[in-house]
């Protein structure tokens, strides 16, 4: 039996371990979060089921991914690059607009989100500019533009739409290349010119962003009435002028309201609290604070009942009032233990590629968790991303199982190396003359 699993479960097994922990604490806290959608959709079990099926689809891919040899991901890569480029610009143009933002493609029978796929896409590639450019004092000049030329428009993509998301890429890219030993020189340029242009970018914002909490929805509803019965040809005219010059930059309302939410240290009474606008980071500090260090407890959260996306963006608040400090930690160390394992996988490399690809899909998952998390206790603004392995999800929960699969592909190549590894032999006694 014990065979047969490991034929199955091929790599590392300290990855596997952290996967199917992470995979459990999901199922148990999404149907607990899950409160909402089984209100709205009039059954308790079928949100629950729907994701339990989606894990389960995720672990086979995880398996399949196991068992592709790492060189023939770089054949996957031009492959890739194409689709990604091809569906970011499918979904700005035709994308299905959910909460605001037009981040999926819906396809008959199920949707995806492009975005998910061009993060993979760019750690894959970098992966390959990184280990095809290495020499002894570290990656040619070289590297750097060419992984520029990849990154920038991706992220200009995402960023469209998902501007979280796109600071994550760009994050890990940067990360990357300091593990890739980029000159460092060029490294320091380029995260000065990140500065200057984050200035000038949140400038931006702050100039042209409306902070949705500054404008009285009433007040706005009479305006518009109004200005459409005086002028109704201006006001169609003066639309269509605003919707092609704000197309681009819709979002910078929603990014301003956020900024300003997290820069706003004002004292409020609690009685004056208003928790309808501010009721995402509310009921998650109030989440916070009912799990009285020790929890109440898998499946008694309360709060999941107000957080509209508690088995996603917000789960680890919920995780943290049902499972104490102590479910908090342990979803953090299973974090870092699969950051530094597979470290330790990637150092047993004889090549460059493998251990550059599974350190970089190790940093995509790490980091995402690290912004939920932050997001979760108030110490960010609000991103929207969700919890890797455990948030509620379709193609994000899918892909990241494909993340660990091509990490567990990397540790089989890793271990088969460390074991070709010549013993030293021991001498053989003096005899006796």
């Amino acid at each position: 039996m014990n065979k047969r699993l490991g034929n199955i479960f091929k790599g590392d097994k300290v990855i596997w371990m952290v996967f199917f922990f992470l995979c459990m604490i999901s199922v148990v806290e999404v149907f607990s979060a899950s409160s909402n959608l089984t209100y709205k959709s009039n059954n308790f079990i079928m949100p629950i089921v729907k994701h339990s099926g989606t894990i389960i689809f995720g672990v086979f891919v995880a398996v399949l991914t196991v068992n592709i040899p790492c060189r023939y991901f770089k054949l996957m890569t031009p492959f890739l690059l194409l689709v990604s480029f091809v569906t970011l610009l499918w979904v700005l143009m035709a994308g299905e607009n959910i909460n605001g933002a037009q981040r999926v493609i819906e396809i008959p029978g199920f949707t995806f989100q492009p975005s998910e796929i061009a993060k993979g896409t760019m750690i894959l590639a970098e992966a390959q500019i990184l280990s095809a450019m290495q020499g002894e004092r570290g990656a040619d000049k070289k590297a750097f533009k060419y992984i520029l030329c990849l990154a920038l428009p991706l992220a200009f993509l995402i960023m469209l739409e998902n501007l979280s998301t796109a600071v994550l890429l760009c994050t890990v890219v940067v990360i990357m290349m300091v593990i890739g030993r980029v000159p460092m020189v060029q490294v320091g340029k380029l995260l000065g010119v990140v500065v200057v242009v984050g200035v000038a970018f949140l400038s931006f914002v702050m100039a042209v962003g409306h902070d949705e909490r500054e404008a009285d929805p009433r007040l706005a509803k009479v305006d518009t009435v109004q200005a459409a019965a005086a002028a109704p040809a201006e006001a169609g005219q003066e639309e269509e002028e605003e919707s092609a010059v704000e197309k681009l930059f819709h979002r910078a309302d929603t990014w301003k309201s956020r900024i300003d939410k997290f820069l706003d240290d004002t004292y409020i009474p609690p009685q004056d609290y208003d928790l309808d606008k501010d009721a995402q980071v509310a009921h998650a500090n109030i989440a916070i604070v009912k799990s009285n260090v020790i929890g109440r407890g898998p499946g008694n959260s309360e709060e999941r009942d107000f957080l509209s996306q508690a088995f996603s963006d917000f789960i680890y608040a919920i995780i943290i009032e049902e499972m104490g400090i102590g479910g908090a930690a342990l979803v953090v160390f299973l974090y870092i233990v699969l950051l530094f394992r597979t470290a330790r996988i990637a150092s047993r490399c004889e090549n460059n590629f493998p251990a550059f690809l599974a350190m970089g899909l190790a940093l995509m998952l790490v980091v995402q968790a690290s912004f939920n998390m932050l997001v979760a206790v108030g110490y960010v603004p609000v991103t929207g991303q969700p919890l890797p392995l455990i948030s509620k999800g379709g193609t994000s929960t899918i892909i990241n199982c494909a993340y660990i699969g091509a990490i567990l592909s990397v540790s089989r190549s890793a271990k088969k190396a460390g074991r070709t590894e010549p013993q030293p032999q021991e001498e053989p006694e003096a005899t006796a003359a």
